[in-house]
């Protein structure tokens, strides 16, 4: 079992922002010193085109930082904790819009997990938002952990796929919003290209499909092609 904070840095209206690479090495450094962390993601914005779905540009900046235990988490985001540095290196991004959350991850399997980059390459996640709420959140839940990760399961060149759910936690990065969406979805390519390769294949009319047998919920959702670094906690 692992848990997940994420906190994405999102573009306001009209507004193309981008990380200074100075406070992106400096978030990186701090990520790798947090208390308990197991692993962490680097989220930078890549470019990939889906056949249905078309939600603008990427966010300029996300993080998800993965610890085993939600006290741990926790208490490295507690007043006083170490990751409340991350907003202040973040100048760059004062004008973004943050939000955050802690999620329980449910990975499923793929055919083939071994990741192949290119020359000084990032793998490519496909991050999915479903803000909510659901009619029925547990029958939305169920649905869709029973029948949507088997057609995702069948994209060619998937590396991974990840279903986050929410949970209850204390805390939080002072002064960002905490959001309560009732799902996040993460499947990962090698590159974006191969991302734009699934997204333009069969595949995807499956995923179409099955959408529509949903259980109803409103918010809507929304997907974002990601570069994707990660991050081991250092020794």
């Amino acid at each position: 079992m692992s848990f997940a904070f994420i906190v994405f840095f999102e573009n306001p209206p009209g507004v193309d922002l981008t990380i200074d690479p100075g406070e992106l090495a400096d978030v990186r450094q701090l990520v790798g010193k947090t208390p308990g962390l197991t692993s962490a993601l680097i989220y930078t914005p890549e470019v990939a085109e889906d056949l249905f779905n078309h939600d603008g540009r990427s966010p300029p900046f996300g993080l998800q930082l993965h610890f085993a235990d939600l006290p741990t988490l926790e208490a490295a985001l507690g007043p006083g904790g170490h990751l409340q540095a991350v907003t202040g290196i973040l100048k760059s991004l004062q004008r973004a819009r943050a939000s955050q959350q802690v999620m329980l991850v449910r990975p499923f399997p793929v055919d083939d997990p071994v990741v192949t980059l290119g020359e000084g390459g990032l793998p490519c996640s496909y991050v999915v938002h479903y803000p909510g709420p659901a009619a029925d959140l547990n029958l939305w839940l169920s649905h869709y952990i029973a029948g949507h990760p088997p057609i995702m399961r069948k994209f060619p060149g998937i590396r991974w796929i990840e279903i986050l759910s929410r949970v209850d936690w204390c805390g939080g990065l002072e002064g960002v919003e905490r959001v309560a969406h009732i799902q996040r979805n993460r499947i990962l390519f090698d590159s974006a290209s191969a991302l734009q390769t699934a997204l333009q294949s069969p595949v995807r009319h499956e995923m179409r499909a099955d959408f529509h047998t949903f259980p109803a919920f409103e918010g809507g959702n929304f997907h974002y092609p990601m570069a994707t670094e990660t991050v081991l906690p250092d020794a």
